[in-house]
């Protein structure tokens, strides 16, 4: 080792040999590096999958791992767009396939390690860089939700207020839940049936009061007013155009789209009589109940909101 080793280089080389190595440290080093290592197993997981990122798992799985990932933009939706997005794309995959997502919504952040949280999917990697935040996510075997109701583990909200903002609230907070794959029910009652009226209403027959109040009250969801800075409906169209420059969905594609999420809607059959709203009025796939139907749900929740 050393000099020493050097110099029988050197004499080795001048005398016709030419495969002839210096090793560094010397024999004593590379030996004790060759022999069994008592931490030889430290690295036996590690390896790098087709997307450049270290990964740790069994090697028998790696196959799986390093399929082809599928990708996915939700760049420039709002909450709860992206989750919705993310939901959706990992329905099409298979147990072990990935889903490489990007999302502009700074909240995406927070929620996309919620959602794996909840659903038991395994998030691999999430990053943020220049605004846009991409994960890398793993459709697990071993779900921990499913699409039976699970006692305790519900959604419920009661809409009183006919207010475009709070419908509205309303609407992101239980499409949100049900990309989670979570039961939700909204029971509409007094002014929150104004929310869920068809904007095109067949004809039906009213008593006196009952007319009194279809005339007063909003006429469906695109006449709803703001609870604050209404300004004679200046500030609900303001709001309208604000979301729309903001890529925020609105009020009526939200409640298609809870609708087509699963998300149960009920009118309160007592305040439909009192406000003189009959089922016909009413927007396909509301479901008429009582005070005992909301009872039974908010039974098997736990989160029940009033808004």
């Amino acid at each position: 080792m050393g000099l020493r080793a050097y110099v029988a280089c050197r004499i080795l080389y001048q005398n016709n040999f030419t495969e002839v190595y210096n090793l560094s440290g010397g024999y004593k080093t590379y030996e004790h590096i060759t022999q069994k290592q008592s931490n030889e197993d430290i690295f036996e997981k590690d390896f790098i999958g087709n997307d450049d990122h270290i990964y740790q798992t069994n090697p028998n799985q790696q196959e799986n791992v390093t399929k082809k990932i599928i990708e996915a933009n939700a760049c420039g939706l709002q909450c709860p767009g992206p989750i919705q997005r993310l939901k959706l794309e990992m329905e099409k995959l298979n147990p072990g396939e990935r889903l490489k997502i990007t999302a502009s919504d700074q909240g995406f952040y927070p929620d996309v390690k919620a959602w794996c949280n909840v659903t038991g999917n395994i998030l691999i990697s999430l990053d943020e860089s220049k605004g846009i935040i991409t994960a890398l996510i793993e459709k697990s075997a071993k779900l921990q939700y499913s699409q039976t109701v699970c006692a305790g583990n519900n959604k419920t909200l009661i809409v009183f207020s006919d207010d475009f903002d709070k419908a509205l609230a309303s609407f992101v907070i239980a499409n949100g839940a049900a990309s989670m794959n979570k039961k939700v029910t909204m029971f509409f009652t007094f002014w929150g049936l104004d929310v869920i009226k068809k904007a095109k209403k067949p004809k039906v027959k009213k008593d006196f009061l009952g007319s009194m109040f279809s005339g007063m009250l909003p006429n469906n969801s695109k006449k709803l007013k703001m609870s604050k800075l209404n300004m004679a409906g200046l500030g609900t169209a303001m709001m309208r155009m604000r979301m729309k420059d903001k890529n925020v969905d609105s009020l009526e594609i939200m409640i298609q789209t809870a609708i087509s999420n699963g998300v149960e809607l009920i009118a309160c059959q007592m305040s439909m009589d009192m406000m003189g709203v009959k089922k016909e009025e009413l927007i396909d796939g509301v479901r008429i109940g009582g005070v005992a139907t909301y009872l039974e749900e908010a039974e098997k929740s736990n989160l029940n909101l009033f808004v």
